[in-house]
């Protein structure tokens, strides 16, 4: 396949055409992200088949993020794209002191890749040609848990700084270069992070029966991203532009909790780090991550401070995109929602794939308020021809 045609103008560069997105105007072409966080990025594994596709030489993918298999796609292909920001990945337990242990599960009989990581929770992924981990074991779910066992839990060091070892440099370089700067939140969203300490069900269980213990892990978890962005944010904050944020609250249809407990239990906390954030860098653009059917709870997100919404799930109930630029396109930045990737993406064919980018970019892109990516990871099942496709008809646009 022929790579897709860059036609980036000469005279402006990738942050300059972000910023006046980020900006509610029209750049000289939609930008584009790809692999600038945890969210917006590719399986490994499709990595290297659209490598191939754009003929590209085999590289040994760097992995950012080992839960999820997602690789950091090196400067050819992000050249040969056309993506105009890059990402920084603070130290944390999807990328560091990640040792990998064979084990046969006593009760199944089958073989896995196990993880233990800094916060007590055991990953699994099946072995030897696992797509991914997920959670096997939650380190404090446990029937009668107390605020004590929240407080006494070895929680892992945020502000440790090694964290952040060479990321300004990174940084500088990315700027020098021309391209926007991304800076990922250290571990996931508070309501998410708390669910794999405590064991979904667990969680929700104790928010409806008992706040208070809840509330305890809430903060905890709020305390230990303050104590990250007052480390990392007075060294990077003039040389990042865009600050990611991410905490899933949207199913296919709805939400995981309601509106009404979100916002008692779990939006004050939020607002703890966003105060923070806010305070620290007061130039930098904040982006905030939720999956599925998030429509009742984007007034609460532009609320907190949230100015870029991610991942536009448009395929989730409420999520139609013509309404969410009618609704909310004068105040929030749309990052994502490009292509359909639960259905269109892996199952349709490359014109329908091409048909799907037009319908979301005529609802998303006009008036500028919107960064070109896909509804979340690229996973590892898409059909090459289909990515090829995708973008071309981004260049297409």
């Amino acid at each position: 396949m022929n790579n897709p045609p860059n036609h980036d103008s000469d005279s402006v560069s990738g942050r300059q055409r972000l910023l006046t997105a980020l900006n509610h105007q029209e750049p000289d072409r939609i930008p584009l992200d790809l692999g600038s966080t945890q969210v917006t990025g590719i399986h490994v594994t499709a990595y290297h088949k659209l490598r191939q596709a754009l003929g590209l030489p085999p590289v040994e993918a760097q992995i950012c993020d080992q839960i999820q298999g997602l690789a950091l796609p090196d400067s050819d292909l992000l050249e040969c794209l056309g993506v105009d920001v890059r990402g920084l990945f603070p130290l944390n337990s999807h990328n560091w002191n990640v040792v990998e242990t064979e084990i046969t599960d006593e009760q199944s009989g089958e073989k896995y890749w196990s993880y233990h990581d800094e916060w007590g929770i055991t990953h699994y992924k099946p072995r030897p040609d696992g797509l991914y981990y997920t959670v096997r074991f939650s380190p404090l779910d446990q029937p009668e848990l107390t605020v004590q066992d929240i407080e006494r839990h070895p929680w892992p060091r945020m502000d440790d700084p090694r964290r952040i070892e060479g990321l300004r440099d990174q940084a500088e370089c990315y700027r020098a270069a021309g391209f926007a700067v991304m800076l990922k939140d250290p571990f996931a969203g508070i309501f998410e992070m708390a669910q794999r300490i405590v064991g979904m069900e667990n969680l929700l269980v104790l928010m409806a029966s008992d706040s208070a213990v809840a509330g305890a892990l809430f903060n905890k978890l709020a305390e230990l991203k303050v104590s990250f962005w007052e480390m990392a944010l007075p060294q990077l904050a003039d040389v990042v532009d865009v600050i990611s944020h991410a905490d899933d609250y949207g199913t296919q249809v709805s939400q995981i909790i309601s509106p009404r407990m979100y916002r008692q239990q779990v939006k004050p906390h939020w607002k703890t780090v966003f105060d923070c954030v806010r305070r620290l860098a007061p130039n930098v653009r904040r982006f905030f991550h939720s999956c599925g059917n998030v429509r009742p709870l984007i007034p609460d997100f532009i609320e907190l401070g949230g100015e870029i919404l991610n991942p536009v799930h448009i395929r989730a109930t409420g999520m139609e995109p013509a309404a969410l630029k009618r609704d909310f396109g004068d105040v929030l930045v749309f990052w994502g929602g490009g292509v359909d990737t639960q259905g269109v993406l892996p199952y349709g064919t490359p014109q329908q794939v091409k048909d799907d980018v037009r319908r979301n970019l005529d609802a998303l892109a006009p008036g500028g308020g919107y960064v070109f990516n896909t509804v979340h990871n690229i996973q590892a099942d898409i059909p090459v021809e289909n990515l090829v496709a995708m973008y071309e008809a981004l260049r297409e646009a």
